[in-house]
């Protein structure tokens, strides 16, 4: 009979590299997902509004917000949105070797979001 640790370490093994870009498929399914998920994300959005981020939070906070400049910068100016599936994967590829400017420039953003997530519960308790 297997072990707890070698069942999941068969299943490591198994599961997807989410490293790479996703495909169009993938992408389709992702989009159900959500829409059919979409109340209970809402809630949960809700819940997470009314407590304070923790550590791990507010750094991937920080790292989405590095990723989203390194990404307008890229654009210039246009939308991610509306570029095709493919274009979006090839930014994806491009931002995929720029891991180090990202790390860097959520350390410098991290103090700011750190100060507006407690800026954001001291305001809910002052509207009260």
């Amino acid at each position: 009979m297997k072990t707890f640790k070698d069942h999941n370490a068969e299943l490591s093994e198994d599961s997807v590299d989410f490293s790479e870009a996703m495909s169009l498929q993938h992408r389709m399914k992702m989009k159900a997902s959500f829409r059919k998920n979409k109340a209970k994300i809402a809630l949960g959005k809700k819940k997470a509004a009314k407590k304070l981020a923790s550590p791990e939070k507010l750094k991937s906070k920080a790292e989405k917000q590095a990723r989203d400049m390194l990404i307008k910068k890229m654009l210039k100016g246009k939308s991610k949105s509306d570029l095709s599936y493919a274009a979006r994967g090839g930014i994806e590829k491009r931002l995929a070797n720029k891991k180090g400017a990202i790390k860097k420039i959520a350390k410098k953003l991290l103090p700011a979001i750190k100060k507006a997530d407690r800026a954001k519960l001291k305001n809910k308790g002052e509207s009260k």
